[in-house]
């Protein structure tokens, strides 16, 4: 099931680093590859075409940086990476706004029937800190639109 999500680019990939690489070790790598790809430390000789490039990849570099040398958005990038990577490896039911699901009074929650008889269900105390629900029956998962 594809419903258009928007893929992210790969910040870690960019840097040659992996998430569990630690702030010194991003920084030493963002620093190593921002040298070697800043445009003031091109050679003369370089064509022209491939100086586009190593411009393109060193915005590319700084980008990754801002993201990951920053405790703030990288948490919330790895988060989103997270997410997408569960999306991948869970069967997507559906996706669903909140407003759509039933309202229980009583237990202070949303819920809505799975189509294998069980239920997803969302505390209203969860409402803004997930979008991915799995069925208390099955291993299907629908997404809540915000």
């Amino acid at each position: 099931m594809a419903f258009g999500r928007i893929t992210h680019k790969d910040w870690y990939k960019v840097l040659g680093a992996k998430p569990s690489d630690s702030p010194a070790e991003l920084k030493r790598k963002y620093q190593k590859l921002a040298l070697l790809y800043h445009p003031d430390k091109q050679k003369a000789d370089v064509p022209a075409g491939q100086v586009e490039e190593r411009v393109q990849r060193f915005i590319e570099i700084d980008q990754a940086w801002k993201i990951l040398g920053n405790e703030e958005t990288k948490k919330e990038y790895d988060l989103q990476q997270h997410e997408d990577n569960l999306t991948k490896e869970w069967p997507l039911h559906a996706q669903v706004y909140l407003e759509d699901m039933s309202w229980n009074e009583d237990e202070q929650c949303y819920t809505l029937s799975c189509r294998c008889g069980g239920n997803y269900t969302v505390f209203r105390s969860e409402t803004q800190d997930i979008s991915l629900v799995c069925c208390d029956t099955c291993s299907l998962v629908i997404e809540i639109l915000q």
